[in-house]
């Protein structure tokens, strides 16, 4: 069982159904799923594999990989119902010698509808991290709106991160963009921060702390979002 925050609320709203070996939620006509997962251990996985979103209907799923997990994550979204929302977001902190693979595939088959993704991750040691996302847009999905972004940081010279973003788009009025950084912290702002007496240590926890903020932005559940900040930012320390 993954260790886990969840909604109760979400977990009502949402029908699990195991199919073969693939594990499908369907998020029903108008409902919401919001959903919080937490691996602090190799043995974690997801929950659910495919993510099905009928019409009206909006996912927020967020998952954060803690130091010392290595994990394959895989998720396929479905969005069949018009009008649907769809956000993953995810953190990944690996510090040491973790494997850490994720792989999202956006679906959209009917018009109207939006999706944001948004990865960010630290790699350090000799980790390796692989990130393939990828948004396909059905010939009669238009007016889709669909956003990938990957960015991490690179902490030693022995980690190494691979990102695949990729777009198939057969509509031809859709807004949908993808992008991803590989880079490193910013010296010239650890010494701004040195030079007005913060430490070099605190000087890279802020500026690691910083980078992934923007994953906790919209994260709806505030008593949610104030304990996962927490937890990332004792990791963040530790590294």
């Amino acid at each position: 069982m993954i260790p886990s925050i969840e909604r109760e609320d979400a977990m009502r709203n949402a029908v699990a159904d195991v199919m073969g070996n693939v594990r499908t939620v369907t998020v029903s006509r108008g409902e919401v799923l919001e959903r919080v997962f937490l691996l602090r251990d190799s043995s974690c996985e997801l929950p659910m594999e495919h993510l099905v979103l009928e019409a009206g209907s909006r996912a927020d799923v967020t998952v954060i990989v803690m130091p010392g997990v290595s994990c394959d994550i895989r998720l396929a979204v479905d969005i069949a119902g018009e009008n649907a929302d769809c956000s993953v977001k995810g953190i990944y902190l690996c510090p040491d010698n973790e494997k850490v693979h994720v792989a999202v595939d956006m679906n959209h088959l009917v018009p109207r509808c939006s999706s944001r993704q948004l990865f960010k991750g630290i790699a350090g040691g000799s980790s390796s991290v692989d990130f393939y996302g990828k948004i396909i847009v059905a010939a009669d999905a238009q007016k889709t709106e669909a956003y990938q972004e990957n960015h991490s940081l690179l902490l030693s010279d022995k980690a190494s991160v691979n990102t695949r973003p990729q777009l198939e788009i057969y509509a031809d009025d859709v807004k949908c963009s993808h992008g991803a950084t590989i880079g490193r912290l910013n010296e010239e702002e650890q010494f701004y921060m040195r030079s007005r007496g913060i430490t070099l240590r605190e000087a890279r926890v802020l500026q690691m702390i910083s980078f992934l903020s923007p994953v906790f932005h919209g994260m709806p559940e505030s008593a949610v979002r104030e304990e996962i900040e927490e937890a990332v930012e004792k990791a963040v320390r530790q590294m």
